[in-house]
């Protein structure tokens, strides 16, 4: 990995940032962590992401390693089972995640301890 220069990096971050938005960012430095208009604190490496994303193009990341192809897996007919309980939001219980995360791999698992 490259070494970053911390001058250069946040003068490019607010020279995108200014042409997008019309102003400087407030950017707050606490230790090697950097709050852009008090938001999430982010790395040096992940403000150069947003650089390339402010100014139109992917970022550094996305651009040197291609999508590699999905495979598809072949999986045997899914079993009829009973109804999953579920949370009063929609969601899965823990026992119930664990039971469709287990049954959807390709080999045989044990399920966790407790169950």
């Amino acid at each position: 990995m490259a070494t970053l220069d911390k001058d250069q990096v946040l003068a490019d971050f607010t020279a995108a940032y200014n042409a997008k938005h019309g102003k400087d960012p407030e950017i707050e430095q606490k230790g090697s962590w950097y709050a852009i208009d008090g938001g999430k604190s982010v790395r040096l490496a992940d403000i150069v992401d947003m650089t390339a994303e402010l100014a139109g193009a992917a970022p550094a990341a996305a651009k040197a390693a291609p999508a590699a192809p999905k495979k598809a897996a072949a999986k045997p007919a899914v079993k009829a089972s009973k109804p999953k309980a579920s949370a009063g939001n929609g969601g899965l219980l823990p026992k119930a995640y664990w039971e469709d995360l287990l049954e959807q791999r390709d080999h045989h698992c044990r399920r966790p301890r407790g169950f």
